[in-house]
């Protein structure tokens, strides 16, 4: 929390990783505008900074998010910003970083917490996490982007059996339906995920994001697409120099220093 009280999204760097961090526990990390400009300024410095490989997005206290702190995004007293010019969009909408996020979630993580973790890539979960995207009960909808990143991640079935029955459910439903990739005890999801964003910084960056892009590039736009795009690809990484470190660590049978270059 900021020294006025506020939420306050912060980041700390860990070599090539960075830490993104909700801090507002005594409100269940509900966002105000200000942390959202706060996670939207850290994950375009991710995007932006050569030696940051890899994000870890995280929360402090007991709980992921409970959500958006409602009357300060929407109705007259609304204090909400529309996103800057060229930054990341947290939920990955009008501009999705390239770079790897592993996110861990505990707690409460309702709606856009939810959202904001399918935008990126591995879920950590605890195993008292708790999930719902509960919009429709509210009168509204999914905004966020949960309205085809459960399709993608979970399939027609089981995506629209949680989306139309707006229910609450646990760490191992998620993992069960793909919405999270391991579930850990509660009080280590962050060191779990710290741990596999450090055998993603192991990895050569370049060859990370190609895949990343390959896989987005499926996604949006198909099989076909996603065929014609490996050329293009590949000229990219095979010419880089981790590529040719890659290949010596390989011959000399010694672990690859990569660069990102």
């Amino acid at each position: 929390m900021s020294e006025n009280g506020e939420g306050q999204v912060r980041h700390e760097r860990h070599g090539h990783i960075l830490k993104i961090i909700i801090d507002n526990a005594a409100k269940k990390n509900s966002f105000v505008p200000a942390m959202m400009e706060q996670l939207a300024a850290a994950l375009t410095l991710l995007e932006q900074d050569d030696d940051l490989w890899v994000g870890v997005l995280c929360a402090v206290g007991e709980h992921f998010t409970a959500g958006l702190d409602m009357p300060k995004f929407f109705g007259p007293t609304a204090t909400a910003k529309p996103l800057a010019e060229g930054q990341i969009d947290p939920f990955g909408l009008k501009k999705q970083g390239s770079k790897p996020i592993v996110t861990a979630v505990q707690g409460i993580c309702f709606t856009i917490g939810i959202e904001i973790a399918l935008a990126g890539d591995i879920i950590v979960a605890a195993d008292d996490t708790r999930f719902c995207q509960m919009e429709a009960k509210r009168g509204i909808a999914p905004l966020g982007g949960a309205h085809f990143r459960y399709v993608t991640r979970a399939g027609w079935g089981n995506a629209m059996y949680h989306l139309f029955l707006c229910d609450e459910f646990g760490a191992a439903e998620a993992h069960r339906i793909g919405l999270v990739q391991e579930v850990v005890p509660a009080g280590t999801q962050v060191e779990r995920a710290m741990a596999l964003a450090e055998q993603i910084a192991a990895c050569a960056p370049l060859g990370i994001r190609a895949t990343k892009l390959a896989g987005r590039t499926y996604i949006e736009q198909g099989e076909q697409a996603a065929i014609a795009a490996i050329p293009g690809i590949r000229d990219r990484v095979m010419a880089s120099a981790d590529a040719a470190e890659g290949i010596m660590s390989f011959v000399q049978r010694r672990p690859a220093v990569f660069q990102g270059r």
